[in-house]
């Protein structure tokens, strides 16, 4: 038998200032009691909204307390916290959160400043990566270089570094915070960068290059990215709801995209009327600008950081003659000791990667594009076509890259005004309940230009037909490329909430290895079967990868989330 009653009660304490709205709903079963007591905790002098749930069951002369979270209705992924701390001495418990939408420390007050930071962020460290390419015989004179694996390493180690950086910052940034993690990275990258311009060899250069590639890759989380975002794909997971958060991760995953093809237009000029050391100063300076404007205008995101903050303030604000101390802890997982977060989320990335298919399957795509995008077809055939096929300069080669960079920015755009549109009208289908899945209806198209664009720009430049055509090919394959990552990061951030820089870090570690793979294969299958056959080979495993996969999740992704042991 048991029997259940619900008592409201109202608690003020003057010497703290503090208000409790208490209910009360004691619940006995037998010879045991269980009292469940529900508060609402305002703090008028640090606006601080507790909401906390103390259950009280007696059991012989034994009581113990034990809170869980009652969650706001605003949009923020909370974690059901079962491992908050528990007293036997009836110590009370308060719960730090936030005091609702519109706190002005909640990070999603100031989305847009920290959005269009990121984007600059995520634009340099591209451009650092790629601005070399066409320099690349410079280099190869000045150190003598002959080997044509070793020439591309002056191009590709630096991505190789966006694999292994993500698997540190990521953690750090989880333990100190996104902003100190990412302007820490970019003056350790912003040294090293400035340090290649002074390199007397061709291993300090691809040392230099490296050690400037780990700091770079910070924030480069889901998009490209994701980093592309490792720390970046955190940044908007912690600033946007899912229904605007299509367009913030539209113009974020722009950036990095547009490195390459900005980064090669102007190395390929200041080589032809400079030196290629002037490539890596150049760049430093640039990046100087926008870490300055960062360090004032870019603040903490991380919501357990922030909570943790709040809720130290609170501790030193407590009467330290008044015992017993309640134990004040946040919303989120109270084992914050560094060692506990650096082994999960050193872990977490291959454990993401080993467990989930959503992870495993838009991991593989996605490192089919960078590697085609980024550094293997374009950045290597761009200049053996229109420097061999077309005879032109290094500076007017390098001019094509806008075509590429149209078809990013126009699908780019045009995505950017539907993607959340699109969300929005398939939530109000669904009866209001929103889905990853409405992130994937522009993957479509994206996966099916992607292949046509490849077949135009190869059996154009074999036909040497007018340069126009190669360029309408490089279009297409922006247009796809873009709409591709879009798509794979905006399911992936929603996908997996509260491990969004983790589920980036998987897929950017696979999608890394091949950007920095690719080009040492690349300029042996174009000289050995030309630029038809060699594209078309590209465009069908574009079509294998990535024509399956938007189908795949949209029918089966709920069930696959469903049974994850991290998706949401």
């Amino acid at each position: 038998m048991s029997v259940t009653n619900i008592t409201p009660a109202s608690v003020s304490d003057q010497r703290q200032g503090i208000l409790h709205s208490v209910s009360s709903a004691p619940t006995l079963q037998g010879d045991h009691a269980s009292n469940l007591v529900h508060q609402n905790v305002t703090d008028g002098r640090h606006g601080i909204l507790h909401s906390v749930s103390s259950t009280l069951t007696l059991q012989g002369d034994r009581a113990l307390n034990s809170v869980h979270q009652i969650p706001e209705r605003n949009n923020s992924q909370k974690p059901h916290n079962s491992e908050l701390p528990a007293t036997t001495n009836g110590t009370d418990i308060l719960i730090v959160d936030w005091d609702g939408p519109e706190d002005p420390q909640n990070p999603k007050k100031r989305k847009w400043a920290a959005t269009l930071i990121i984007s600059a962020f995520s634009f340099i460290s591209p451009v650092s990566s790629s601005m070399i390419a066409p320099a690349t015989d410079q280099v190869a004179s000045a150190f003598g270089i002959n080997n044509d694996v070793v020439l591309a390493l002056t191009t590709s180690i630096f991505v190789l570094a966006f694999a292994m950086g993500p698997l540190f910052l990521g953690p750090l940034s989880e333990i100190y915070g996104r902003s100190r993690v990412l302007q820490s990275s970019n003056l350790w990258y912003l040294a090293w960068n400035i340090g290649c311009g002074f390199a007397q060899s061709e291993s300090q250069l691809l040392a230099f290059r490296f050690l400037a590639g780990i700091g770079g890759s910070a924030v480069l989380s889901v998009k490209l990215t994701s980093v592309e975002w490792k720390i970046g794909g955190g940044f908007l997971g912690d600033c946007w709801v899912p229904e605007e958060r299509g367009q913030a991760v539209a113009i974020v995953a722009l950036a990095p995209l547009l490195g390459p093809v900005v980064g090669p237009i102007t190395g390929a000029w200041i080589a032809e009327l400079s030196t290629w050391r002037w490539v890596f100063w150049s760049t430093s300076i640039v990046d100087v600008v926008i870490h300055i404007v960062g360090f004032f205008i870019l603040q903490e995101t991380y919501e357990p950081v922030l909570l943790e903050r709040k809720a130290e303030r609170i501790r030193r604000s407590m009467d330290a003659e008044k015992t017993p101390q309640p134990v004040v802890c946040t919303v989120f997982s109270q084992d914050r000791s560094w060692q506990t977060i650096m082994a999960k989320s050193f872990s977490r990335p291959f454990a993401l990667f080993a467990h989930e298919p959503i992870v495993q399957l838009l991991g593989i795509y996605m490192a089919y594009l960078y590697g085609l995008l980024y550094l293997s077809v374009f950045l290597t055939t761009i200049p053996s076509i229109f420097q061999g096929v077309y005879q032109q300069s290094t500076g007017i080669a390098g001019l094509h890259y806008i075509a590429l960079g149209i078809g990013l920015v126009g699908a780019c755009q045009l995505n950017a005004k539907t993607t959340d549109k699109v969300y929005i009208y398939l939530e109000s289908k669904n009866g209001g309940v929103g889905k990853p899945e409405f992130r994937l209806p522009a993957m479509v198209p994206g996966s099916l230009l992607l292949p046509i664009g490849c077949l135009i720009v190869g059996w154009t430049s074999e036909a040497h037909t007018h340069w126009i055509a190669p360029d309408i090919g490089m279009a297409l394959v922006g247009a796809g490329t873009i709409l591709g990552f879009q798509c794979i990061q905006t399911y992936l951030l929603e996908c997996f909430p509260l491990h969004a820089a983790s589920a980036i870090a998987a897929v950017a570690f696979l999608r890394s290895l091949a950007g920095f793979g690719f080009p040492l294969f690349a300029p042996a299958m174009y000289d050995a079967l030309g630029f038809g056959k060699g594209d078309t080979i590209l465009a069908v495993a574009a079509i294998i990868l990535g024509c399956p996969a938007p189908w795949v999740f949209w029918y089966y992704g709920e069930r696959i989330r469903n049974t994850s042991r991290h998706a949401r």
